[in-house]
């Protein structure tokens, strides 16, 4: 755009926008209230300041004699007398805490540890959560607003690595850096007792009947059972493993103890007999972290470092010839550091180190959704008994509180179980609800779920000849084999 030439000196008969000559604007008689060095630069100015500055003047005195006229008419005028704006009602919020785009998930985070989230946990009925963190404190939460309610005293002057609740929340268990095992009343949040050992402490798990506790000892590669009553030892099994244990846990009866280790083994121990009823060797392909039961006590999943998690039927061993009934894979980008079942087994949550939770459909054996939302590993997962929650921990510094009880309809899960040619069945044994595949030709006649149809030819198998117990679970309509 082309400029415009500059102005040439105003002459003392240059007209401004009303007309009036610059003689005319000079003869204006200013207010009284400007000193006599105003008025003076007032009859310097160039003739071109003179007329852009009474210009200026007379917009704003006509801005300032239309404003009062203008103001009941301008939409955004607000004043005394004007009515206040008309409130609308919001609209209900349809889920509880936060709302997360992608999954359509509803979660809330907690906030409160100062340091990696080590271990989290469901109680009172699932009103409460119970939390361990390498801050050296061990914290209980409220599930419906998320405030800390207790902040336990007397808390180990080192990382709390895991604690554990009994079945009736009446008492909890930690295991810390410093070597010690914690009792603690849920209630009062009195420490009961605590327990010195010789070396670190890599598990700690309290039975669901509260009576016994396991610890998973480093260095000797042992399991320590205690009383939980009167903090005495029961056993102490000493080279339990080739290499140095990860994890263990009780089954629902409190009479056996699985444990895991880095040389890639599973143990059960029986209290009663006290003797090592089952090892799997070479369970997966790298180290094992951590370890759950079902609640039927008949099968055990295993998550390892080789991204995998993978659930074995210790019932009845029938893994010596079949290997795993269900290996879940594809699930994790990254080690999976922990696992556990829901009460009725229908599904597994899973965490891993690609800052991922997982939800495993376990009767079909795949992934239904990925909970994205942690900055940091997962290092942790519960699911409380209504199956509605899922509590996850991480290394973040926070613990996500998701709510699962519409996972079914969300878009992206039906999407991907309509792709997998799903379809969802109730067993006729245990009323559990179950997927299989609509193009297999023998779906009709699957009436029961996975589980009951392993317990029924576990039954079978032991009533026949061994051979007959060799056939895979495949054959049967149920998920593949381990290779």
């Amino acid at each position: 755009m082309a400029s415009q030439p500059p102005c040439a000196p105003c002459s003392p008969e240059c007209l401004d926008e009303d007309g009036k000559t610059v003689s005319q604007l000079r003869s204006v008689q200013l207010p009284s209230i400007l000193s006599s060095d105003l008025e003076q630069l007032f009859h310097k100015l160039p003739d071109v300041a003179l007329i852009r500055a009474y210009g200026r003047f007379r917009l704003s005195t006509l801005e300032a004699h239309q404003d009062p006229l203008l103001a009941p008419f301008d939409p955004l005028e607000v004043s005394k007398d004007s009515p206040p704006p008309q409130e609308h009602p919001k609209p209900e919020k349809k889920f509880w805490g936060d709302q997360e785009t992608l999954s359509k998930i509803p979660f809330k985070v907690l906030r409160g540890h100062e340091d990696l989230v080590s271990s989290c946990n469901f109680c009172v009925g699932d009103t409460k959560l119970l939390s361990g963190s390498y801050d050296c404190t061990l914290k209980l939460w409220d599930a419906v607003d998320g405030s800390v309610i207790r902040d336990f005293e007397e808390r180990p002057k080192a990382p709390v690595l895991e604690c554990s609740v009994t079945a009736d929340s009446r008492r909890i268990i930690t295991a810390s850096y410093d070597k010690a095992v914690r009792a603690w009343d849920l209630e009062t949040g009195k420490l009961l007792w605590k327990i010195n050992h010789e070396t670190f402490i890599a598990s700690c798990k309290v039975s669901p009947d509260g009576k016994y506790v396991v610890s998973a000892l480093d260095v000797d590669r042992a399991i320590c059972i205690t009383d939980a009553e009167n903090a005495t030892t029961v056993s102490h099994i000493k080279n339990h493993h080739n290499r140095s244990l990860t994890a263990c846990c009780f089954d629902p009866d409190s009479q056996k103890v699985a444990s895991v280790s880095l040389d890639k083994s599973i143990k059960i121990w029986d209290i009663t007999s006290q003797a090592t009823l089952l090892t799997i060797t070479k369970a997966h392909s790298s180290a094992i972290s951590n370890c759950c039961f079902t609640f039927s006590g008949h099968f055990l999943c295993t998550s390892s470092w080789d991204k995998t998690l993978k659930i074995w039927n210790v019932h009845t061993g029938e893994f010596r010839n079949c290997g795993a009934c269900v290996t879940l894979m594809k699930g994790h980008e990254g080690s999976v550091s922990s696992c556990h079942f829901s009460r009725d087994t229908s599904f597994l949550v899973s965490g891993g180190f690609d800052r991922t939770v997982a939800i495993w459909d376990v009767g079909e054996g795949y992934r239904k959704l990925s909970l994205k939302g942690h900055s940091d590993w997962v290092t942790d997962v519960a699911i409380s008994n209504n199956k509605k929650w899922v509590l996850s921990a991480s290394k973040d510094k926070t613990m996500r509180l998701w709510n699962i009880e519409e996972i079914d309809q969300i878009p992206l899960v039906i999407e991907y179980k309509n792709a997998l040619g799903l379809k969802v069945k109730q067993c006729e044994v245990c009323d559990r609800p179950f997927s299989n595949y609509e193009s297999d030709i023998f779906s009709e006649t699957v009436t029961q779920c996975v589980f009951c149809r392993m317990d029924a030819k576990d039954s079978s198998t032991e009533a026949s000849s061994l051979s007959g117990g060799e056939d895979s679970l495949s054959q049967e309509g149920s998920l593949g084999t381990d290779d």
